[in-house]
């Protein structure tokens, strides 16, 4: 292959790219900064830049209180979330412990229920106590529309 001066010729080979010649590429150079174009900036502008990089003995004061709030405040409320979870906590093993005694006290009436013999309290209230089935007249209904209730005002009748 023959190369022309001043002609560059370009072969891609496996997505490469081959610049054959003998002359260098320019390189794109960055301009100082001195040539870069200057804004102007307004004197009321300059002025408000120089007063902002001076701070004065007030300002620093109110920054220091405004810090010593904000820890006051941070530590606050650190504390309550503190309190918060502890309770949360608390009301969790309440919880539990009353669960624990429920399933306790389920099992202990289930097992008193299943060892009362009806039969044998029936012959001891009939035979020994003196107790009766109550007769036609003696039963009075009522009813106790709504209410879940009933007061006993006044003696019953016999």
């Amino acid at each position: 292959m023959a190369v022309n001066t001043g002609q560059r010729r370009e072969t891609a080979y496996r997505n490469h790219v081959y610049v054959q010649g003998n002359t260098a590429r320019r390189l794109q150079v960055v301009p100082r900064q001195e040539q870069m174009p200057v804004k102007k900036v307004s004197a009321r502008t300059r002025r408000n830049r120089e007063r902002a990089k001076h701070m004065n003995i007030a300002t620093v004061l109110s920054m220091a209180v405004a810090m010593v709030a904000a820890a006051f405040i941070l530590t606050w409320y650190l504390t309550l979330q503190s309190d918060i979870t502890n309770s949360i906590k608390h009301i969790s093993a309440l919880e539990s412990q009353l669960n624990e005694m429920k399933l306790d006290n389920d099992e202990n009436y289930s097992r008193i229920t299943s060892n009362v013999d009806l039969e044998e309290v029936k012959r001891v209230a009939i035979q020994e106590l003196g107790m009766q089935y109550a007769k036609e007249g003696q039963i009075i209904t009522f009813s106790g529309e709504g209410s879940d209730y009933v007061r006993q005002t006044g003696d019953i009748p016999e």
